[in-house]
């Protein structure tokens, strides 16, 4: 028995299609904003972490100088200029045992009473 032609519609605006009979939208514009809607809710969540995570890490960039290597920084200070401490790419410890947290390239290692010594790595791996 021969399949029946049932008109399809675009999945976007819901026009009649014509030509293929596998096509499913009537044009581009339909395409990318069916495509867009449908990665628009499954990338929120992540894209609000990446914008937690590089605001933390411009923190520290602007916290430790170009020209040093490290610095001791107050955690009132981290905390004022909106750094948030449960964000983090990655940690590393070191052969002390010492854990550095990472927000990209540039990290944190907590000291006693509150204070930060700031690193930045200076080779970082892509």
């Amino acid at each position: 028995m021969p399949a029946q032609n049932t008109p399809k519609n675009c999945l976007s605006c819901g026009k009649a299609l014509h030509g293929r009979a596998d096509k499913k939208f009537c044009n581009d514009y339909c395409r990318n904003y069916h495509n867009n809607q449908l990665k628009i809710n499954s990338g929120n969540y992540v894209r609000s972490v990446n914008n937690v995570l590089l605001k933390n890490r411009r923190v520290l960039e602007k916290l430790l100088p170009e020209t040093e290597g490290m610095i001791k920084v107050p955690r009132d200070k981290m905390l004022h200029a909106g750094f948030q401490f449960t964000y983090m790419t990655h940690t590393y410890t070191n052969k002390k045992g010492n854990i550095y947290y990472f927000c990209y390239d540039y990290g944190y290692l907590p000291l006693e009473n509150s204070w930060y010594l700031l690193v930045r790595r200076k080779d970082p791996q892509l």
